[in-house]
């Protein structure tokens, strides 16, 4: 079983530029029409975040009646219509499952809205707030913290500082009330605010930033106010918004995968070797089993290749015989990760892809600690002579890691083992060599009967909060818990 809730926004989630539609640019220019005293038209400007040359930009295309070229174009890439309609449906797919989990959420967040209402119109504000807190609690296993503040309408911190001040309160009592803080004696008047917002306002300084205001008007020997309380003011009357045409980048979710047995999560990765000279590399290709840490197919070659990439993944899908619709296949964002021939040949094989978070390399921790193991071997040379050279080494260290490597993630088995079916009854060995030890023995472990290292159950990327380990429960392989 895999789940890949976190790959949702690899479709849709884009870098975006902030754009004005025509009834925006219509609405800002006829305001600025509008505009008679002075300083009208610069507050008008930085309460909506444009300078003066989009206005007069605007302007000319408004006379010229060119306002149907005002419509956004659409950035980047045509719209590839091959093989649309598969991935559509499995965008559909991941909707509707995600429409599911979103449902029984819900239907927990309504059961738990259903105990607070009826202490909601009650005068009782103290006891009101005990009875949300408490729901806050009910709802934080299954929905996490944040989650659960966010459906109570609690802010994400008050849990912490309710916990807080619980134990301020054991120790040393109340706290003090605190009065209102006074004005400051050094702070500007009203009739020094409206000359300085005036300035700031003023057709000469409408696009200029409050810094270079303040530096230029030093240079003429006056003084209004310091940087900060320029700023300050601006954000008073609503005139500190960013106008620069800046990308938006989209908030992208953390990935979270689980598997329970062998082939269902694949996590691949692209690592560089040394030539033989400098600033000459080999590519080593590795795709790598999360839950037995076997390496189930590898490739080595003198460039990266989206191609090289497809060739591997479908060799290996094929060695395997994996079913339609069971595997994930998690990378990070590299060029050949993202390509479109590894995305078609996903989409031909029923493989659910992940992407990491960009510049967040702890979302694909099994292919980055399986090319340390490499790395620091004592036989890994500095350099390799030549492609050969780097292919014979390869060769010998995956035949040992499958078949020879003890891996303390999955009770000290050899991923070959694990991924067989062949650890359980090497487990059962080991218990009766510690059960055999332990009864000529006794003494020598203090009376408890030893254990071998327990086998792996479940193997997470990015757990949710709501999986806690119990010390009754199985003890499952995860990373970045």
């Amino acid at each position: 079983m895999a789940s890949a809730s976190g790959t949702d926004s690899e479709v849709v989630a884009r870098a975006r530029r902030r754009q004005f539609s025509n009834a925006d640019k219509r609405r800002i220019l006829e305001a600025a029409d509008r505009c008679t005293k002075p300083g009208e038209i610069g507050a008008l400007m930085r309460h909506e975040g444009v300078y003066s040359s989009s206005l007069s930009t605007w302007r000319r295309q408004r006379e010229a009646a060119e306002l149907a070229a005002l419509a956004p174009q659409k950035r980047g890439p045509k719209f590839d219509e091959t093989r649309a309609e598969a991935r559509h449906i499995a965008q559909l797919t991941r909707e509707r499952d995600n429409l599911r989990r979103r449902l029984d959420k819900a239907l927990l967040v309504i059961d738990v809205h259903k105990k607070t209402c009826s202490l909601a119109g009650q005068s009782d504000r103290r006891r009101h707030r005990q009875a949300v807190m408490a729901a806050v609690q009910e709802l934080t296993p299954a929905l996490g913290a944040s989650a659960a503040c966010h459906a109570l309408g609690v802010p994400r911190g008050t849990p912490a500082r309710q916990r807080a001040h619980l134990r301020r309160m054991a120790f040393i009592g109340p706290l003090p009330r605190s009065t209102a803080r006074p004005r400051p004696p050094l702070a500007l008047d009203a009739l020094e605010n409206q000359v300085l917002l005036d300035t700031l306002n003023s057709e000469r300084f409408a696009d200029t930033a409050p810094a270079a205001i303040h530096a230029t008007l030093l240079d003429e020997g006056r003084y209004l106010g310091s940087v900060r309380t320029m700023y300050r003011l601006l954000a008073t009357n609503g005139g500190s918004r960013e106008r620069r045409n800046q990308l938006v980048h989209p908030a992208y979710v953390r990935p979270e995968l689980l598997a329970r047995a062998p082939n269902q999560v694949w996590s691949w990765d692209i690592t560089k070797l040394k030539g033989p000279a400098r600033w000459t590399c080999f590519h080593l290709y590795v795709i790598l089993d999360i839950f037995s840490r076997h390496v189930v197919g590898w490739l080595i070659a003198g460039r990266e290749s989206a191609e090289l990439a497809e060739q591997l993944i479908a060799d290996s899908v094929a060695r395997h015989d994996i079913a339609p619709g069971v595997l994930t296949l998690h990378a990070d964002r590299g060029a050949s990760m993202r390509s479109k021939p590894v995305a078609a040949l996903l989409v031909d094989l029923d493989i659910t892809k992940s992407h990491s978070r960009p510049h967040v390399s702890d979302d694909n921790p099994f292919s980055e600690s399986q090319f340390k193991t490499m790395k620091y071997r004592p036989d890994f040379p500095a350099r390799f002579g030549c492609i050969e050279d780097a292919r014979a080494h390869c060769q010998a260290f995956f035949a040992w890691y499958n078949t020879v490597h003890r891996h303390s993630g999955i009770g000290f088995m050899t991923p070959h083992s694990v991924h067989y079916g062949l650890a359980q009854e090497l487990h059962l060995t080991r218990q009766a060599a510690l059960d055999t030890a332990f009864r000529a023995s006794p003494n020598r472990f203090k009376g408890h009967r030893p254990e071998p290292p327990r086998l792996p159950t479940a193997v997470w990327i990015n757990p949710p909060p709501s999986e806690a380990i119990t010390p009754n429960t199985p003890q499952p392989g995860t990373v970045n818990s």
